[in-house]
C-alpha cells in the first residue's frame, strides 16, 4: 500500500478506535457482574470499529465513539476496589500480549485492574520533540511546524473521544502531550529522546496522578534506551512520588516467565497492604477521582 491522505485519516480511526477499547475494557473488565459481557460487549464493538475504519465516514466516527464509551458506561459491574496497575514500557512489549506474556490478564488474575497509556501518545511524542531541537539542537524550521501541525492532526481526531470519556462516569481522560512533558520535566529532559526517553517518565507521573500508583516498567532485555529511561528514572520517581510502588522487568525470549511473575506478586503484595492500612483513598484506587 502506499501512504495516502485516505490511508491516513483510517490509520487516525484506527490508532482512535483501539486506544478507547483498550481503556474501556481494562476499565470495567476487572469489576463486571456477569463474567464474560465485557469481553462479548468489545467483540460486537470491535466488529462496528472495522466497517466504520473500512468505510471511512467521519460523522459515523464521532458517533460510535459516544456510543462506544456510553455502552461500556452502563454495563454492570461490582462495587469492590481493586489495585491499579500501570503497564508502561517500550512500545511493543508494552502493548502487545504476545511480547509481555498477556500482562493485563495476569494483572487481573492477580485482582488488580491494568492500566495502559495510549497509542495515541506515543505516536505524538514522536512528533512533539522537534520544536525542542530547533530550539536546542539542528533541526530546521519548517520541521518543527510540520511536528506541531502533526500533532493538531491526531488532537482532531480524539477530540470526540476525549470529550466522551470527559462525560462518562468511569473513565478518565488522558492528558494532553504538554502535559506529559511537563510532569516528566522535574526528572527528565526533553532532550532525552533515545527509546521511549522522557515520554516514558512522563507516562509514570501520569498513572501516578490517575491513582495507578503501581507500575510495571517493561523492556527488552538488553534495550539500553530503555533501561536508562525507564529504570533509571525510578529513584527520582519515587523520591517525588514516595507513594509510587514501580517494579521493572525484562521481557526477553529466553527469560524465565516464573521469575517475571514473582516480580509482579511482590508488586501486588505492597499493594494489597497500602489498600488494607487505615484511611486509605479508596477511591483512587479505584481510579474515580484523577488525584
Amino acid at each position: 500500500f502506499k501512504l495516502s491522505l485516505p490511508l491516513l485519516h483510517r490509520l487516525m480511526m484506527g490508532v482512535v478506535y483501539g486506544d478507547a477499547l483498550m481503556q474501556v475494557v481494562y476499565r470495567v473488565r476487572p469489576y463486571e457482574k456477569q463474567p464474560g459481557s465485557t469481553e462479548a460487549l468489545y467483540r460486537a464493538w470491535v466488529e462496528r470499529c472495522r466497517e466504520s475504519v473500512f468505510d471511512g465516514g467521519f460523522r459515523q466516527f464521532g458517533a460510535n465513539i459516544r456510543k462506544l464509551v456510553r455502552d461500556f458506561d452502563r454495563l454492570e459491574i461490582v462495587d469492590v476496589v481493586k489495585p491499579r496497575v500501570g503497564l508502561v514500557g517500550e512500545i511493543l512489549v508494552k502493548f502487545h500480549p504476545v511480547a509481555n506474556n498477556d500482562l493485563a490478564r495476569i494483572i487481573e488474575r492477580e485482582g488488580g485492574e491494568a492500566v495502559v497509556p495510549s497509542l495515541m501518545d506515543f505516536l505524538q511524542y514522536c512528533a512533539y520533540d522537534y520544536d525542542f531541537n530547533r530550539k536546542y539542537m539542528s533541526m530546521g524550521y519548517l520541521e518543527a511546524l510540520a511536528g506541531n501541525a502533526l500533532i493538531r492532526y491526531m488532537e482532531f481526531y480524539r477530540k470526540g473521544l476525549r470529550k466522551a470519556l470527559r462525560k462518562s462516569e468511569r473513565f478518565l481522560e488522558p492528558q494532553t502531550i504538554d502535559e506529559l512533558a511537563f510532569g516528566a520535566a522535574p526528572i527528565m529532559t526533553r532532550g532525552n529522546q533515545n527509546g521511549e526517553g522522557w515520554f516514558l517518565t512522563g507516562e509514570m507521573v501520569e498513572l501516578i496522578h490517575q491513582g495507578a500508583e503501581n507500575i510495571v516498567c517493561m523492556q527488552p532485555f538488553g534495550c539500553l534506551p530503555n533501561h536508562i529511561t525507564g529504570k533509571g528514572s525510578i529513584k527520582a520517581l519515587k523520591d517525588l512520588y514516595p507513594q509510587a510502588n514501580i517494579a521493572a522487568i525484562d521481557y526477553d525470549p529466553g527469560a524465565s516467565e516464573v521469575n517475571q511473575l514473582n516480580r509482579i506478586k511482590l508488586m501486588f503484595s505492597a499493594a494489597f497492604r497500602k489498600l488494607e492500612q487505615p484511611g486509605a483513598d479508596t477511591n483512587a484506587a479505584h481510579g474515580l477521582v484523577a488525584e
